[in-house]
C-alpha cells in the first residue's frame, strides 16, 4: 500500500469532489466512467485507480451505495438501529461511533457562567474530506468547519460566531493530535475515545446526541431523529439543530437525509461532500463486513 500525505489525500478527495458534482448534475442520463473521468480532469484509469485509492472500492460498487434501494434499505432499519445505539449508549463512550466518543454538551448559560478568557486552540489541516478548521479545548473538540469556498477565515469565524468570549489562538501541532484520531491510523481504537465538548440549546444537544447514536454506514431521516428523542411532531425544528451542528462529520448529521430523497440532501458544507461521506462509510462499512 503507497502511504499518501494528509495533503495529497485532500487533493484526491478535490477530484473526487468534482466528479461527484458531475454525477450529480447529470445522473438521469447515468454518465459512464469515460465521461466522469473526464469531468474530473483525469483518464478513465487514473480515475479508477485514485477512486479505489480513496474510498477503497470502485466507482461503479460506490455509486451503487447512492441509489434510491440502497437508501430505502439503510432507511428501513433505521428505528431498530437507533434504540439499540441508545441502549449501548447509556453503557459509556459511544463505540458504535467511529473513532468512538465520549461528549458533554453545555448550554449558552453555562458557557457564560465559565466566564470570559477561555482559550481555544485552533488548527488549519487537510484531510481525506478536504482542508477544515478544528478547534479544541481541554475538555475536547469544540468545533471541525471544512473549508469552503469562502476559505479558512470563514470556517473559523463560523466557530468563533458560537463561542464568543474565548480567546482563541493558532495550535497546529496540538490540533493536529486530535486530527490523527479522527482521520489517521489509529481512528476506531477504543483505547483512545475521542471527547467532544459543545455548545448548544437544551434541544440541539438533545438532537446532536442522538446523531452521535447513528452507526457509520446508516442512514435515518429528520422524521426518525424526532421521534428517537421522544418529539414525533418537532420535525422542522429537528431540521435547523441538525443544520447547525458545530463538529462536522464528528457529529454526524451527514447520516440523514429527506427521506429517499439522496441527491437533494442538503448539507452545510455541501451536497458532494455530504454525497462522499455516506459513500465512504458505507464503503467502510461493507469491506468491515467482508473482513
Amino acid at each position: 500500500m503507497v502511504f499518501q500525505t494528509a495533503q495529497q489525500k485532500a487533493q484526491d478527495f478535490a477530484r473526487i469532489e468534482r466528479a461527484l458534482a458531475y454525477i450529480r448534475g447529470n445522473f438521469c442520463r447515468e454518465p459512464g466512467l469515460d465521461e466522469i473521468a473526464n469531468a474530473a480532469a483525469l483518464s478513465p484509469f487514473h480515475f479508477r485507480r485514485l477512486f479505489i485509492r480513496w474510498a477503497g472500492v470502485s466507482p461503479k460498487q460506490f455509486l451503487g451505495y447512492l441509489t434510491l434501494d440502497h437508501a430505502r434499505r439503510a432507511l428501513d432499519r433505521a428505528d431498530s438501529v437507533l434504540d439499540a445505539a441508545h441502549e449501548a449508549s447509556v453503557l459509556g463512550p459511544l463505540r458504535l461511533h467511529d473513532p468512538p466518543v465520549h461528549f458533554e454538551g453545555i448550554t449558552p448559560r453555562q458557557f457564560k457562567d465559565m466566564g470570559e478568557g477561555l482559550e481555544i486552540r485552533y488548527g488549519i489541516h487537510p484531510g481525506f474530506l478536504g482542508e477544515f478548521v478544528v478547534a479544541v479545548t481541554d475538555r475536547g473538540v469544540c468545533g471541525l468547519q471544512f473549508i469552503g469556498e469562502d476559505g479558512p477565515h470563514a470556517a473559523l469565524a463560523d466557530i468563533q460566531r458560537r463561542l464568543l468570549g474565548a480567546h482563541f489562538r493558532r495550535a497546529q501541532d496540538e490540533t493536529w493530535a486530535h486530527c490523527e484520531t479522527v482521520f489517521g491510523p489509529a481512528r476506531g481504537d477504543p483505547e483512545r475515545p475521542l471527547r467532544l465538548w459543545y455548545k448548544g440549546t437544551n434541544f440541539q444537544i438533545k438532537v446532536w446526541q442522538a446523531l452521535l447514536a447513528i452507526p457509520p454506514g446508516q442512514l435515518v431521516t429528520y422524521g426518525d431523529i424526532a421521534r428517537a428523542i421522544g418529539q414525533p411532531t418537532a420535525v422542522r425544528a429537528v431540521g435547523s439543530a441538525v443544520g447547525a451542528n458545530p463538529i462536522g462529520f464528528l457529529i454526524p448529521c451527514h447520516r440523514v437525509i429527506r427521506s429517499t430523497k439522496l441527491f437533494d440532501s442538503r448539507y452545510r458544507w455541501g451536497t458532494d461532500r455530504k454525497l462522499a461521506l455516506i459513500g465512504w462509510e458505507q464503503a467502510q462499512a461493507e469491506c468491515a463486513t467482508v473482513a
